[in-house]
Parts: structure tokens; C-alpha cells; sequence
């Protein structure tokens, strides 16, 4: 993340002709509108593109133009788009694509109600009864065994082949969200045979690179806790299990019988403690400074190929430490045998990452950091809550058989 006046200066230093701005978690659009009400402020009227998984099109159409005086913000749905709208742009002609989205938006009810990172926006919570949240707890973990670890506390992964990891790749991601290739009226089977021939080779030689010239470079740590569930937290606790170490706060369904994360541990008062896993895994810095490397030197498609690459291949070693996670407390029978099933949660219970429905605190992430121990591996957190280095991802393992992923 960089700050608007950062952003600023680079646009006054290089007279840029447009801003883009990309965010990955709802947080970032809280973020993108304070940047557009000091531009704003500032009386600029540059152009503004906007991106990235946690925008929708109405959003930025419906809401974000008005944070911008001058309303010159368009939604760019990738990085092909983004090339589209900047042709508008040096060619002037972003006005006239601006005039043909309103009047292709005019007659459309406008969602007033939901705004996109806005917490005030939210329906008010019901109220909730944590005694029967705490019977249905009971109900629900009763006859779910608690497994054993191989240890408590944290551990290491310093040596991972980059070949290891790449079988745990989701390829679709890579192909379709990380490098923008779409399916373009293909049905799913025939853009994967697509694919395969077309861009897998591509993956293949960009995966060579990186094992060469040693660009990605594994580490991660992981670890058990006992831990018990007390209303919407879960309370983490040492080896003995009476002393707590930590504890995490998740928010809860707006319905009635709305789930939280917490429901799926054996409550506080339970006798028996439950289990918990914590992971956080790294490829390390290095791809991001090769990445730039390449963009200086003008080689601008590989640039994108090794960046989406690494991005996505923080999340292929996620499942590699999770799946080891599930063998350690004896799920490993449970799994889906196809590649894509497995992908999709073809497994016993649920790993959440911070900065998604089920889970948004990412502030949270410093505690899961300072447990795991996460700076023995490189990954920090910066004053944004994001990890360093940016090809990292930190989440919490549930054994429950019913953990699967819901939003809030």
C-alpha cells in the first residue's frame, strides 16, 4: 500500500496521465474513497482507474465517482481493461467513455443501501444469546473427537522444492484472475484444454525461472494450541491449557442461528480443550524484486506472468502446509482424490485467511504473527496490517468437519 501522498507526488513528479488504484480486501475500498475525498480536497482532477477483487463495477459506478469532485473514476476490470481506458485516456477521450457509462447507467435503481466497506452501512446485529449459542455449541461439537497434535506450540518449514508446491497450484486462478485470460465464450472444459495448451507451458517455463535462478524461496511456520470457544471468540492456550496466550474475535451471522467461526471449538467450560492450527507461509522477497527488475527492463508480459505466478503460489504452498496440518491430526484419509475438489474445500474442515467475511480483522494477524514466531521467516506486518513480504498468506486451521467457508 502507498500512501495518497505518495501516490500524488509520483503523478505530479511524472505529469501521469491517469491513477490506478487496486485492492484485494474490502478494507482497501474504505481506503480508495479516503483517497478520493483528498483528492478531492486537493482540487485534482486527473483521471482515476479502479481495480482489484473487493470492487464491483456498481460500486465504483454508484458510490466511488462520488467521492471524486470531478467524477472522473472508472472501474477497470482487469489489467486489460485497464489498457482499454487508458487508450481512452491519452487518446482524450476518457469524458466521452465516462458520458457513455452514465447513459448506459441511467434508469438503473442505485443500491443506496450497500456501500462496500463501510461498516455504518451494515443491518443493525441482532441480539445475540450466547447461552443458547453456547448449548448450540455443545450440540455441535459433542460428538466431534478433538485430535491430538504431534506438538503444541510452533515449528518451522525452511526446505520446500518449489516443484513440491506447484502440483497444489490452482491453475484457473492463475490463468483466468491473476494473469486476465478469460474464458471468451468457451465453455469451462473447452478454456481448460485451452489452457493447457496454450498458457500451461507458459506456467511450466515461468516455474523453471524461479527454481533457476532461485526467485522463490518457501518458508513457513505452523503450529497447535489448545483453545476453547467463550461467545464469538476463540481463546488460546498453553501447552496445559488453563493459562491463556491469545485470543481472536470474529463476528457472527446477522440471522437467527447466524454462524461464527468460534461455534465450530468446544466451548470454555467445556472440560475437554479443543485444538487449533495457525499457519503462515512465505515465497519470499525475491519475486517481487525480480518483478520490478523485469518491468524496468521493459519486459512487461513477463513481468505479469511472474507476479501473478508468485501471488499464486503463496496460496498453492498454504494448501501444501495445510493439507500437512490435516495428515499431523489424522484426517488425511478424508480427501478428495480429484485435483479440483480438493481445491475446492475437498477436505475436513476449513482454513480462514484475515480480511474475508468470516474473518476481517486484519489487525489480528499480529498476535497469529508473534505466536508462529513469523519474523524467524521474513514475514512481518506493516502499519496497514498487510504481510510483508506480499506473496504471504496467514490464516487459521478448523478441524470441524462442518467449517466451511460462509460470509458474514
Amino acid at each position: 500500500k502507498q500512501p495518497i501522498g505518495v501516490i500524488l507526488d509520483a503523478a505530479r513528479e511524472h505529469r501521469a496521465h491517469a491513477i490506478g488504484m487496486s485492492g484485494l480486501l474490502v478494507k482497501s475500498t474504505v481506503v480508495m474513497r479516503e483517497n478520493l475525498e483528498e483528492m478531492s480536497r486537493q482540487g485534482l482532477d486527473v483521471p482515476v482507474m479502479l481495480g482489484g477483487a473487493a470492487l464491483t463495477r456498481r460500486y465504483v459506478e454508484d458510490d466511488c465517482v462520488k467521492s471524486y469532485a470531478c467524477g472522473r473514476v472508472a472501474y477497470a476490470r482487469d489489467a486489460f481493461d485497464g489498457l482499454a481506458l487508458m487508450d481512452r485516456i491519452v487518446g482524450n477521450d476518457f469524458d466521452g467513455y465516462l458520458s457513455e457509462v452514465q447513459t448506459k447507467n441511467e434508469g438503473r435503481v442505485v443500491n443506496e443501501k450497500r456501500k462496500l466497506g463501510r461498516a455504518g452501512d451494515a443491518k443493525p446485529q441482532r441480539p445475540v444469546d450466547f447461552e443458547e449459542i453456547r448449548l448450540r455449541r455443545a450440540e455441535l461439537t459433542a460428538k466431534v473427537e478433538v485430535p491430538e497434535p504431534p506438538f503444541w506450540g510452533t515449528r518451522t518449514i525452511a526446505r520446500v522444492p518449489v516443484k513440491a508446491i506447484v502440483p497444489y497450484l490452482n491453475e484457473r486462478m492463475l490463468y483466468q484472475f491473476q494473469w486476465g485470460y478469460r474464458k471468451d465464450g468457451r465453455s469451462l472444459a473447452e478454456y481448460k484444454d485451452w489452457a493447457k495448451k496454450e498458457l500451461r507451458p507458459v506456467m511450466s517455463r515461468i516455474a523453471d525461472i524461479s527454481i533457476r535462478e532461485n526467485i522463490l524461496v518457501p518458508q513457513a511456520a505452523y503450529g497447535y494450541w489448545r483453545c476453547a470457544a467463550q461467545g464469538n471468540d476463540v481463546l488460546l492456550f498453553d501447552e496445559t491449557g488453563r493459562r491463556e496466550v491469545s485470543r481472536f474475535s470474529f463476528p457472527r451471522q446477522n440471522r437467527e442461528g447466524g454462524l461464527c467461526i468460534a461455534d465450530f471449538f468446544r466451548d470454555v467450560d467445556d472440560p475437554q480443550r479443543d485444538v487449533i492450527g495457525l499457519q503462515v507461509v512465505t515465497m519470499g522477497s525475491s519475486a517481487s524484486d525480480v518483478a520490478r527488475e523485469w518491468f524496468a527492463e521493459n519486459r512487461y508480459q513477463d513481468y505479469l506472468y511472474l507476479h501473478g505466478f508468485s501471488v499464486e503460489m503463496a496460496e498453492a504452498f498454504a494448501e501444501y502446509v495445510h493439507k500437512r496440518i490435516r495428515g499431523e491430526l489424522g484426517f488425511a484419509a478424508e480427501e478428495a482424490r480429484d485435483h479440483d475438489e480438493m481445491l475446492n474445500q475437498g477436505y475436513r474442515g476449513s482454513r480462514y485467511s484475515f480480511g474475508y467475511p468470516a474473518c476481517p480483522n486484519l489487525a489480528d494477524q499480529k498476535q497469529l504473527l508473534e505466536l508462529l514466531r513469523a519474523d524467524e521467516i521474513g514475514v512481518t506486518l506493516s502499519e496497514e496490517d498487510q504481510l510483508d513480504p506480499e506473496q504471504s498468506t496467514s490464516a487459521i486451521v478448523v478441524h470441524h468437519p462442518q467449517a466451511k467457508y460462509f460470509s458474514v
